[in-house]
């Protein structure tokens, strides 16, 4: 499976087949993630959960921040503090 990032969002993918994603809005210092899916296939072994990490890394590569709109990225934020060096509170 390989992870890509396109404008406003990171797919993945088994082969060439799109399996999952998760988007966000851009704003100046931070991120929205409005959504997170994955194929109902692949449920179950912690792919949308790689995919708000990808998130995750990617405001830290970029010195933002990241607003969890969507409710899966909201559970896994809520989950990991780790994550919290990254989270933006308010709109």
């Amino acid at each position: 499976m390989e992870f890509k990032e396109e404008k406003h969002r990171f797919v993945l993918l088994d082969g060439t087949k799109e399996i999952g994603e998760m988007t966000w809005l851009d704003r100046d210092s931070y991120f929205i993630v409005n959504h997170t899916l994955v194929d109902s296939d692949y449920r179950g072994q912690g792919l949308a959960g790689k995919l708000v990490e990808k998130g995750v890394e990617k405001a830290r590569r970029e010195g933002r921040k990241l607003y969890p709109l969507c409710p899966f990225a909201l559970k896994e934020f809520d989950s990991k503090p780790e994550y919290s060096d990254v989270r933006q509170f308010e709109l």
